[in-house]
């Protein structure tokens, strides 16, 4: 059983606990919900500052030029091709994940004439499902293919156009083999179309390694962006010629200060972006990945493994009998940033951790999930939230009447 001064001695010798510093994080709380919402950086705060006051506030209109707000969605892009195994010419900020899985997967389904299946997994994150949904429901020649989980090379043939998968499994924490399916599905001639919100920032992620066609994810999960903060998206070299966004906007077009009549896409990635850019969102998420700054990625990854396997053992040891199950995998290589255990009861259990300072989140029907952000979550952080998390069970100070009220966001 490991002990609190284990914890300690860990922490002191961790080397990403400067990272901690980076953020602005309450006192009080133990944060494990960076798998939802990252913390704050303290970077970010300053730099949206700036640019309200100084660039929107004094600059005006001129910042688009003096400031480079016009070159943000490439510049980000830029510092997330670092952390997802990625040239930065292949790497944009745009838009949220669900406007670019539909640009990218219906690029695709356009670029595999003759083939009309869109293959995924039942359970996936449900935005990719409804997403794919919405797009066969437009373009009446999609079929959409929704398999048991595991199922998807056995489902893969010469009809597969495009096979949208999320990395991490936002229920349980489950890694996908990235270069095992992606190698499959090009093997039939489909494209490969990845949701990475769930293990960029966390995990060492390598799309052009892992073979993968396409990729989408979030920026305020581990990136810390801020809530909403813009998506981006990952298209391979080797695509960029052939694929076309269908969301033509002006953004996108070749010479878009022309402000012809007929669309021209611009080259290379560019071509994906569409509207105007959101320049404070896109600003906090610039500053933000500043926090990654001499972060190598195979290292982050081994402490959110770590931490992971302290609270296994952890829960195990001081829950036991408790009610608790392990639902993500239990070895660390199989598991992103996340760990979840069912309770029957796990929203209220949730809202009493909430309550004692311990935020971690529920997803429906009874899972509690507790992220493990390695640039700001220690071990002492780890072994602390056991311990509160114990003496809830112990009490059932959960079935007090005011964490049974279930609220609008889980």
């Amino acid at each position: 059983m490991t002990s609190r001064q284990t914890c300690i001695d860990r922490d002191a010798a961790d080397p990403l606990g400067r990272a901690r510093a980076r953020f602005s994080l309450p006192e009080g709380v133990i944060y494990l919900d960076g798998n939802s919402l990252g913390a704050l950086p303290v970077a970010a705060a300053a730099a949206v500052r700036q640019a309200v006051e100084r660039q929107w506030g004094q600059d005006l209109i001129a910042s688009w030029n003096t400031h480079g707000w016009i070159g943000l969605p490439q510049r980000v892009g830029g510092k997330i091709a670092r952390l997802i195994g990625a040239s930065a010419d292949e790497v944009v900020a745009a838009d949220s994940v669900s406007v670019n899985l539909f640009k990218l997967a219906a690029a695709a389904v356009g670029a595999r004439p003759g083939r009309p299946v869109v293959l995924t997994e039942a359970g996936d994150f449900p935005t990719d499902l409804y997403i794919l949904q919405g797009l066969a429901g437009m373009m009446p020649d999609v079929e959409l293919r929704v398999v048991e989980p595991g199922g998807i090379e056995a489902a893969l043939d010469e009809r597969t156009a495009v096979v949208l998968l999320s990395h991490v499994h936002y229920r349980s924490g489950a890694v996908r083999d990235m270069a095992g399916l992606s190698a499959a599905i090009r093997a039939v001639g489909a494209i490969s179309l990845w949701d990475l919100s769930h293990s960029a920032g966390v995990l060492d992620v390598d799309l052009n390694r892992y073979g993968a066609d396409l990729a989408a994810g979030c920026g305020y999960k581990y990136l810390n962006g801020g809530p909403g903060a813009p998506a981006y998206l990952f298209v391979a070299k080797r695509h960029q010629a052939a694929l076309r966004n269908p969301l033509s906007g002006w953004m996108g077009h070749a010479r878009p200060f022309d402000f012809v009549d007929d669309y021209a896409p611009a080259p290379g990635i560019d071509r994906w972006l569409c509207g105007t850019p959101p320049i404070l969102s896109l600003t906090a998420l610039d500053a933000a990945l500043d926090a990654f700054d001499g972060v190598e990625m195979a290292a982050a990854r081994a402490k959110a493994g770590a931490l992971g396997d302290l609270f296994i053992e952890r829960v195990e040891a001081r829950c036991a009998g408790r009610g608790l199950a392990l639902a993500s995998p239990r070895e660390a290589a199989a598991r992103g940033g996340q760990v979840s255990f069912r309770h029957p009861h796990g929203w209220a259990v949730m809202q009493n951790l909430i309550a004692r300072g311990v935020i971690g989140d529920f997803r429906s029907p009874d899972v509690i999930r507790f992220g493990f952000a390695p640039l700001y979550v220690r071990h002492v952080d780890v072994r602390d939230a056991v311990e509160i998390l114990g003496e809830i069970l112990d009490s059932e100070s959960w079935r007090d009447a005011r964490f049974q009220t279930v609220a609008a966001v889980t």
